[in-house]
């Protein structure tokens, strides 16, 4: 039995998340548990969970996961101030009086709000309380219409900024490094979160065609499953198609371009981004925007200042021009600091302020919870021989790398079905990845292969987070079966993309190849 223990520590695992229990209580507990039993059999030293403080500051001193709470906010503001609905009814006569437009329409938005919010839940329950009754008015089928929703609304996960794509980067540098240890090198390569965003920009954006693709061939092939609006609303004006679509797209050049230009840390460029939607979120509210304005204008030249022209009065060479840009410099400092007062007074008097900060401070409470206390079961495991039997199992996988890596996007898509993407990648991921890694796969490839499949988690019934999600915020004429019956195409066209994915490892690895 004690040549066995950390096989019945997962499957223990698996079966108390199963019964409800919460995830960072239950790993804690599996992990102190089987600790013991292991110490009782002699096949666990107890001295290795002195290691626990060190990997627990390493956590939460981490560069590339201070971005998460920040990213969280940025998202959670822009939801609050009602963005995706302006996205929603601009989209939606912009396509109407297509047929299957409003589906493409709902596809288009939930892109965007991918790349502006990333948060999975919020677009989820914010297409479903807005598009989903427009498009069953219409005359769309309750099935085509909930999986639309729901695979839209995961977007989220693949397009960056991407919660998932902090953690993954995180996950996989570590395992790429510890790869890299096992073959004798001291030169170690590591991979960063934009170069695991820039990986995932062209997947993301191919996984939108093949959605739109499927939308138009519906409703070419049953007209009345996606019908045109039967009364189709005037095109929108001009100005409003561009207030609807210009903050958004603004935050998002400014946060992914800052990491994909090299100008900004993750950290950073999530400041930047949660200090974008609160001064966008400020403009939506009564009052005058000449300030908000200015506060904007201000901390782009701030920027451009400190790129361009950093100033530092600290040296013994400083002249008149560097007195004059530190005098600048500190103007803009205090237009910008007035600006984003301003702004947080608008939001608390609008009631926005106080649910933004709860939502971020739950949601990241959650995902560190579950990073620290799986550090805690990975390091038991590691300590019974568990990352030994693992690279043993996918060694023995027949096919050679390919057999062994078909295996393990196998067991991710099915361990889906049970485990939020956060469970999957801190517990999982740092058992197998290493292992692929030394059989030859590209860890840039790798980790997109494996957010595609993560992805494919939230629509998976019966436990898809996305179908939950949606099942809290659609009509009741919806029953939970077609909602899980319309995800089905949409987990087909996840499986066709990684399939294109496996064969084109090009479609990841060229953009962040060149820019980086």
């Amino acid at each position: 039995m004690s040549d066995y223990l950390d096989v019945l520590m997962f499957a223990a695992l698996i079966g108390a998340i199963l019964l409800g229990y919460p995830v960072a209580f239950t790993l804690t507990g599996i992990a102190v548990v089987f600790a013991g039993l292991g110490w009782a059999f002699g096949v666990f030293d107890v001295s290795l969970l002195g290691a626990l403080g060190q990997r627990i500051f390493g956590l939460l001193t981490n560069d590339v996961l201070i971005a998460i709470p920040l990213f969280v906010f940025m998202g959670v503001v822009l939801e609050k101030s009602r963005i995706a609905e302006d996205l929603l009814e601009t989209m939606g006569r912009l396509f109407g009086s297509l047929r299957g437009g409003l589906g493409v329409s709902v596809i288009l938005v939930g892109a965007l709000l991918a790349a502006s919010t990333g948060i999975v839940g919020a677009t989820v329950v914010a297409m479903g309380l807005i598009a989903l009754p427009t498009m069953l008015r219409n005359g769309y089928s309750p099935r085509l219409a909930s999986g639309v929703v729901c695979t839209a609304g995961t977007l989220g996960q693949i397009i960056p900024p991407s919660t998932l794509l902090i953690i993954l980067s995180d996950v996989m540098s570590n395992a790429y490094q510890q790869a890299q240890f096992r073959q004798g090198l001291f030169t170690i390569d590591t991979i960063s979160v934009g170069q695991t965003f820039a990986a995932a920009l062209l997947p993301g954006l191919a996984l939108v065609v093949l959605y739109a693709i499927y939308m138009l061939a519906k409703a070419w092939i049953t007209p009345a499953a996606a019908p045109a609006l039967a009364r189709p609303e005037a095109a929108p004006p001009r100005a409003r198609v561009l207030a609807a679509l210009l903050p958004p797209m603004i935050l998002i050049v400014a946060v992914l371009g800052s990491i994909l230009g090299g100008v900004a840390t993750p950290s950073e460029a999530a400041s930047v981004g949660a200090i974008g939607a609160l001064l966008l979120a400020a403009l939506r509210q009564n009052g005058r925007p000449g300030l908000i304005y200015a506060g904007g204008a201000a901390l782009l030249a701030l920027a451009v200042l400190a790129r361009f022209a950093p100033v530092r009065l600290q040296r013994d060479d400083v002249t008149a021009l560097d007195w004059a840009l530190g005098a600048l410099a500190m103007v803009l400092v205090a237009v910008a600091v007035a600006a984003i007062a301003l702004a947080l007074g608008r939001a608390w008097r609008a009631e926005i302020l106080k649910p933004v900060m709860t939502s971020t401070l739950t949601v990241t409470a959650m995902i560190f919870a579950t990073i620290l206390t799986a550090s805690v079961f990975s390091l038991v495991f590691r300590g019974l021989g568990g990352d030994t039997h693992v690279e043993e199992i996918i060694a023995a996988m027949p096919g050679g790398p390919d057999g062994a890596l078909l295996f393990v996007m196998a067991l991710i898509f099915v361990l889906g079905f049970f485990l939020d993407f956060v469970e999957i990648s801190v517990i999982l991921l740092p058992l197998v990845v290493p292992a692929l890694i030394l059989m030859g796969h590209d860890p840039v490839w790798l980790s997109i292969l494996i957010a595609i499949n993560l992805q494919t988690s939230f629509l998976t019934p019966p436990f898809g987070f996305s179908l939950f999600y949606l099942r809290g915020a659609a009509p009741k004429e919806i029953t939970t079966g077609q909602i899980y019956t319309g995800v089905l195409p949409f987990i087909g066209l996840q499986i066709l993309g990684m399939l294109v994915l496996w064969q084109w490892q090009g479609l990841a690895t060229w953009l962040p190849a060149w820019l980086f």
